[in-house]
């Protein structure tokens, strides 16, 4: 019969399994206890809490919450980071402390309800942040308008040009027919 803190904890994990933006599995067997905790100041930064959890109550709230694909990823030291929020940036925050911490192995993950590898966990690592990406969309729809902006400026300029180079011939040849009547 499960105990009350044990269906507690079910509860809570199947409703942040739920909840969040998305979700990252880690091994951790071998990191010492200060380790652990660089790992955690690193995925904080990124807004994912990361925490360990019991591989058994992780299982069953999986299945409450319909995510049986994530059960094959609870064997083993499992570490989750919870991520509301960019979940490029906690992959990468992830990523980085896996090269620090070889023993710091990516399981797989979950990124808006659907289920992903570890090579695809991983993979999210590589793409650029949120920002960049805005930017770089950003870039692309104003950069046709800038392009339009300068072929409309384009036949004014000239004309300013062409108006500016005649008055300038007519001045210059202005002394020129004084003279020849004097």
């Amino acid at each position: 019969m499960p105990t009350p803190q044990k269906v507690k904890a079910v509860q809570e994990l199947k409703g942040k399994l739920q909840s969040v933006d998305g979700a990252l599995l880690a091994e951790f067997s071998g990191l010492k206890v200060g380790e652990m905790m660089q790992v955690r100041r690193k995925l904080s930064d990124s807004g994912a809490k990361f925490g360990i959890i019991k591989n058994s109550l992780g299982r069953i709230a999986a299945r409450e919450a319909d995510l049986e694909d994530l059960i094959p990823f609870m064997e083993g030291s499992t570490a989750i980071a919870f991520v509301n929020g960019d979940v490029v940036d906690a992959a990468k925050g992830l990523d980085a402390a896996a090269k620090e911490y070889p023993s710091l192995v990516v399981k797989g993950g979950l990124l808006d309800g659907k289920v992903l590898t570890a090579e695809e966990a991983q993979s999210l690592a590589k793409i650029e942040s949120r920002d960049v990406l805005l930017a770089q969309l950003a870039g692309l729809l104003v950069s046709p308008i800038q392009e339009l902006a300068g072929l409309l400026h384009a036949p004014l300029g000239n004309l300013g040009n062409a108006l500016y180079a005649l008055s300038q011939q007519k001045q210059s040849e202005a002394p020129d027919a004084a003279g020849e009547s004097e």
